[in-house]
């Protein structure tokens, strides 16, 4: 028997209100793991959807015991569905993917065929997209600022869409970070990684749940999660201001001493009131700026020491061996 067949793949699949799509995407699974004969498991990763996509899920499970179901009591983001699914996961390599079908299952086999060659991670690398055009030059500008600003060498567009071996997920399920950024910690984990290219299509239905507040809180969770540039920029602009200060000091003493000599005229000049204002409204701006960047630190201490859980589950189906 060939080892694609022997081995078991895992496909981790977050989905909120997604029930226009995840019988759709489970078809084209099936159709993919037909053609090549692998043995798969389809974790859906249920994160309180308030439609019918938890009903349509169970359905799909009471038919094909290779679907599995965790559900969360609440929700609690995309990014900690992920890491749920990874958590659950016992394929001998985990394919994490959307259920928007943006992220075709049919290149999958190619994956399949890289990692056989050793390599443990194998991320979409999204050649084009196709969709709004603000926020595809959100998404370009993004991965560039943060590959550049992070000591990591974050590929550049690449998202969640990739296949890991299985000693990456045991890796990831060790970490137990608040807010994860999966495609950075995936990338820290390290080991033989290498990217695919591939067209990003348009959702196959429905609505994206990533609007654009949720896309700059991604942002935001990666920069902070990889790069202290934010606290060490307060630093710099701290010495530029000084050095600032420092000049305009010796342009006024400069100017008083040629006022004093009659070299030009202090007619035109309100003493200290100009100044005054503007030192305190740039000091004060500055001050709340880096208290404000201070705080986003100081707030994912103090939640990462709670040593909450990232997730509750309300419902398995399909762990029952585990």
């Amino acid at each position: 028997m060939d080892d694609q067949q022997k081995q078991l793949i895992s496909f981790v699949v977050p989905v909120f209100n997604e029930e226009e799509c995840v019988e759709k995407l489970y078809s084209r699974i099936c159709e993919t793991a037909e053609s090549i004969g692998m043995k798969f498991e389809l974790i859906y990763v249920d994160d309180h959807s308030i439609d019918s996509t938890l009903r349509i899920i169970r359905g799909l499970r009471e038919r094909d015991s290779r679907v599995k179901i965790i559900s969360f009591s609440r929700n609690f983001g995309h990014q900690v569905a992920v890491m749920a699914g990874l958590h659950h996961a016992s394929g001998d390599c985990v394919i994490t993917m959307d259920a928007d079908l943006q992220d075709p299952p049919e290149i999958v086999p190619q994956m399949l065929e890289i990692w056989k060659q050793g390599f443990d991670v194998v991320y979409g690398i999204r050649r084009t997209r196709k969709g709004n055009w603000l926020k595809k030059t959100c998404y370009k500008i993004f991965y560039r600022v943060i590959h550049k600003i992070s000591p990591l060498d974050l590929p550049l567009d690449a998202g969640d869409f990739c296949l890991m071996s299985r000693r990456i997920v045991l890796e990831m399920q060790k970490l137990n970070e608040e807010r994860p950024f999966v495609r950075g910690l995936r990338t820290w984990v390290g080991f033989k990684q290498i990217g695919i290219d591939y067209d990003r299509q348009l959702r196959e239905a429905g609505k994206s749940k990533y609007n654009i507040v949720k896309l700059s809180q991604l942002a935001i969770d990666g920069i902070l999660s990889f790069s202290s540039l934010p606290l060490e920029a307060a630093t710099f602009i701290g010495v530029i201001i000084s050095c600032a200060s420092i000049l305009y000091a010796l342009y006024t003493g400069i100017t008083r001493i040629l006022i004093q000599f009659d070299i030009i005229s202090a007619d035109h000049l309100i003493p200290g009131w100009a100044t005054l204002v503007c030192s305190i409204m740039l000091l004060m701006g500055l001050q709340f700026i880096f208290l404000g960047i201070l705080g986003k630190y100081v707030g994912r201490i103090f939640t990462q020491g709670k040593r909450r859980p990232l997730y509750i589950v309300q419902e398995k189906q399909g762990f029952e061996d585990d």
